[in-house]
């Protein structure tokens, strides 16, 4: 049988969510292909893995991959793993994959932690369509620009960030999708200090301002995605028929106060549209 590149996910923290699968890949393989050696020396260690490892980021990938490949087609296999969790998301090993594809080479995934999904199976945000962003450009600027791009995508969003832009990220996130966009923070998911929140993006601006713990780690953001004309069609349809019917018994306050707590409509929209509503029932009895 031919070599095989195999890629295999290992854990993104919590080290039994290491598969069984993935411990004999990599102590069989001719090599290992790891982001960074140093890392990954801890991890074969602990899983008794002897394996030689050799050095394949971001900044020698291109010229690593000759020799890799050169390696496969003489029948060795290698295991490509990256720090922690599923590679090439967000991490190297593209250029790899690709060259063996393009080489006949037959490339075999180990499958085990995202990250990525990880945070969207436990934020509770719709799952059935979603889009992985990764990292945001680090400057303010550019990061306005791309969110300003995507900011109507209906689509669920998954984000990476760096602990010292969280954030930063988060208020600019708020500035483009609004204050009430639904947003699920995962931060060191599967570490003693993981954290699993849903709210709004500006109380996770709040959260943030209020604990600095929260600007540390590894962390992952999932965006609800705009709302269609649909959606919004129909939200406006049922905003209106709980207010009349409110309004039948109750003043114009009263009634888009307790509309407002029902929905989850802004006050002040609830309040504007009773008013309207009010007024329009006026004018017919008119």
């Amino acid at each position: 049988m031919s070599a095989q590149l195999f890629v295999v996910a290992t854990p993104i923290g919590h080290l039994d969510d290491m598969t069984f699968r993935a411990v004999e890949v990599l102590k069989n393989v001719t090599v290992i292909a790891a982001e960074d050696t140093r890392k990954s020396i801890q991890l074969l260690k602990h899983f008794n893995i002897t394996t030689p490892l050799t050095a394949c980021h971001d900044h020698n990938e291109s010229h690593v991959i000759s020799s890799l490949i050169e390696k496969l087609k003489n029948g060795h296999d290698i295991a490509l793993v990256s720090d922690a969790g599923t590679p090439l998301i967000s991490d190297p090993g593209f250029k790899l994959v690709r060259a063996a594809q393009e080489n006949g080479i037959r490339v075999t995934p180990i499958p085990g932690a995202c990250a990525a999904i990880a945070a969207l199976s436990s934020v509770g945000l719709p799952s059935d369509r979603f889009s992985f962003v990764g990292f945001l450009p680090s400057k303010s600027s550019q990061r306005l620009a791309q969110l300003e791009k995507i900011k109507d995508e209906s689509q669920t969003l998954i984000f990476y960030e760096a602990p010292h832009r969280i954030l930063a990220c988060v208020k600019d996130m708020c500035q483009i999708f609004g204050a009430d966009r639904p947003v699920g923070f995962a931060r060191e998911i599967t570490k003693t200090f993981e954290t699993i929140k849903k709210m709004t993006l500006q109380q996770l601006v709040e959260f943030i301002e209020q604990d600095h713990h929260q600007e540390k780690g590894e962390i992952v953001l999932v965006i609800g995605g705009a709302s269609t004309d649909s959606e919004l069609n129909q939200d406006q349809q049922a905003l209106d028929q709980l207010l009349q019917r409110l309004l039948q018994d109750l003043s114009v306050k009263a009634a888009s106060q307790l509309a407002a707590d029902l929905s989850g409509v802004k006050k002040k929209i609830a309040y504007q549209r009773a008013l309207e509503l009010s007024q329009a029932i006026s004018d017919n009895h008119n």
